[in-house]
């Protein structure tokens, strides 16, 4: 039978694997050997019992649906369960991979995902002595070579390394050292080949459902992120490139040194990002929180030369107040720099088209940009939509920067039991890496907007959002301007201007269709209309000789300076010839109903305009 013939294939496998590894990594130590074939056993002993169980479930469809929902239920929490335990038993990198499954909540039953989420608090804490000998191993020295004081127990914990604070022998800096569990040298390779062998047989018996990809994002990614050093010089490299970026609130720990195993940094400590009592307390805005930190990961995913940080959950995150900033009075800090990729510009700029259409609801380009960006067909498309935007497909193709409502998300759980689920499955399966690291980080701002309980809601990360793909995609026009000819070309010149533009307008249009009154109130241009006291508007025509003049000259007598003010700060906006020139700091979009009501139309669209260029 195939699946007596698979089982003895899988047993002849685990050992000739155990016994290779054991092999290569302690030749004839038999203890070694031991334990490898005791982490073998366990996989293989939960990996059948599992799949025999969903097999004899799944083939029973006599009863009805109700009671057969009861029946897969039970199934999955005792698969579940018997996986837990195993990943707590063989600790290392199963504890790893029990916490990227315990966030798969839009992938995984909720039996599996639930049962894993007590992974995320239990990971292994390495002896002080294991971590001695790791440093004699590593540089020669004992810890007290380096540092004059050195704390014993650990600050903080993960599934691959742990964090100990100490004081720089001879400059008494104090720093965070960052050490790698020393079992991980031991069982990494072993663990890597389980997990693949895990993955390959559940696809064989559940074609369905693929998550081979899951394995071959680990062998990727896990020996960057095992590599100390190459952290360090990606953390160096990051604050060098936000460095040139003014005001940005981003901080990222000085690196004094690093080996393969071992990280020496800067100490800097911070509250959760979604620590609402610490940033209420503080008079920390969680509007401007929730913006700096989708400018700082656009920046990333859009930015010429940087790179993407490819772990950005909340516990690489945190806030600090800082009264000493000019625009903002907090720092954003980011963590664990061990896993970055780049991301190709043609991959960059297609993906900006993307989001330009779909917020633009502009089916036809997101269809096109979709199969460009990911390859997905047209029949996968409404899944992709809604996967790369957490919203159902209505909205995606009508408005996406509207709030979710209750009935939306019980369309998408309704879907996901129709059997959205295994169709979601196999795209990811599909979708080029890079892209799944993209959409993770799209996750990250705005799950983090949605804790943070802004006041504006999406509409100014979609702002932000719409800035950064608008200049990627005019750069690419700039690009290929200079290919054709020089850019100060009269024509090519009023080209240039005039695809931005009207691009970059037809996004703003279609925002602020969506946005209530506090965020834009106008964004139409020159018209007949009648303003607030009745009179006929002029333009720059009927005399006036510049727009300060035109201002000037409808700007109530009585204005009072204090209608500007916002949250105990005062926002002046004085408008100069030929622009708008930012005095102070901006004035809120709360105010825009004042100027609805006493500018010119034409007046207000510039401003408007202007206004939300330097807000997002």
């Amino acid at each position: 039978m195939p699946w007596l013939k698979l089982r003895r294939t899988l047993l002849l496998s685990i050992g000739a694997l155990t016994a290779a590894v054991s092999f290569a990594n302690t030749r004839d130590d038999i203890k070694h050997g031991a334990v490898a074939v005791a982490r073998s056993g366990r996989v293989l002993g939960a990996l059948l019992m599992n799949v025999n169980d969903y097999r004899v479930t799944l083939k029973d469809v006599s009863e009805d649906e109700k009671t057969w929902n009861s029946r897969m239920k039970a199934c999955h929490q005792r698969c579940a369960d018997r996986t837990l335990r195993v990943l707590e038993k063989n600790g290392s990198l199963f504890i790893k991979l029990g916490q990227h499954l315990s966030s798969m909540n839009y992938l995984l039953p909720l039996e599996w995902t639930h049962t894993f989420i007590p992974l995320q608090d239990k990971c292994p804490v390495s002896s002080y002595e294991a971590v001695e000998h790791m440093f004699m191993e590593d540089t020669g020295q004992p810890i007290a070579f380096h540092f004059d004081d050195f704390e014993r127990e650990p600050v903080g914990a993960a599934s691959l390394a742990q964090v100990h604070l100490a004081t720089m022998k001879g400059s008494g800096a104090k720093v965070a050292v960052k050490v790698q569990h020393p079992a991980l040298k031991e069982w990494v390779p072993l663990d890597l080949a389980l997990t693949r062998l895990t993955f390959a047989t559940l696809k064989y018996f559940f074609p369905e459902y693929d998550l081979e990809w899951l394995s071959r994002e680990m062998e990727l990614s896990l020996p960057q992120e095992l590599d100390f050093a190459l952290e360090g010089r990606n953390a160096m490299e990051t604050k060098r490139h936000f460095a040139l970026i003014p005001d940005s609130p981003l901080i990222i720990p000085a690196v004094h040194w690093g080996r393969k195993r071992i990280l020496v940094m800067e100490y800097i400590a911070g509250h959760r990002m979604d620590d609402l009592v610490y940033l209420d307390s503080n008079n920390i805005d969680r509007d401007e929180v929730s913006a700096a930190l989708a400018r700082i990961f656009n920046e990333m995913i859009f930015g010429d030369t940087c790179r993407l940080h490819c772990d950005p959950h909340g516990g690489n995150l945190s806030v600090r107040k800082n009264d000493h900033r000019r625009r903002n009075n907090f720092d954003i800090i980011l963590y664990d720099h061990g896993l970055y990729r780049d991301i190709p510009i043609k991959t960059r700029r297609d993906y900006a088209k993307l989001w330009l259409s779909v917020i633009n609801a502009d089916e036809q380009g997101m269809r096109k940009y979709a199969r460009a960006v990911a390859g997905v067909s047209d029949e996968q498309f409404p899944l992709f939509a809604s996967a790369i935007t957490g919203r159902d497909y209505g909205a995606v193709t009508t408005s996406v920067v509207s709030a979710r409502s209750e009935e939306e998300k019980q369309v998408i759980s309704g879907a996901m039991g129709e059997g959205m689920l295994q169709q979601l499955v196999q795209l990811l399966g599909q979708v080029p890496r890079i892209i799944l690291l993209i959409l993770k980080t799209n996750d990250l701002t705005r799950n983090l907007d949605e804790s943070l309980q802004t006041r504006e809601g999406p509409v100014r990360n979609f702002l932000i959002l719409a800035r950064y793909c608008s200049r990627t995609v005019f750069r690419e026009q700039v690009e290929s301007v200079r290919n054709n000819g020089s850019v100060l070309w009269p024509r090519n010149i009023l080209g240039l201007l005039a695809a931005w533009a009207s691009m970059w307008f037809a996004v703003l249009r279609r925002l602020t269709e969506n946005a209530s009154s506090d965020c834009i109130s106008a964004l139409d241009g020159p018209q007949e209309t009648e303003p607030a006291d009745g009179n006929a508007i002029p333009t720059i025509s009927d005399g006036s000789s510049s727009w300060a003049e035109l201002i000037a000259d409808h700007l109530p007598q009585d204005t009072d300076p204090s209608r500007f003010e916002h949250q105990g700060k005062s926002h002046v906006y004085w408008i100069l010839e030929p622009a708008f020139d930012k005095c102070s700091e901006q004035m809120s979009m709360r105010d825009n109903d004042y100027i609805a009501s006493h500018f010119p139309v034409h007046v207000r669209s510039l401003y408007t305009t202007d206004l939300i260029d330097q807000r997002v």
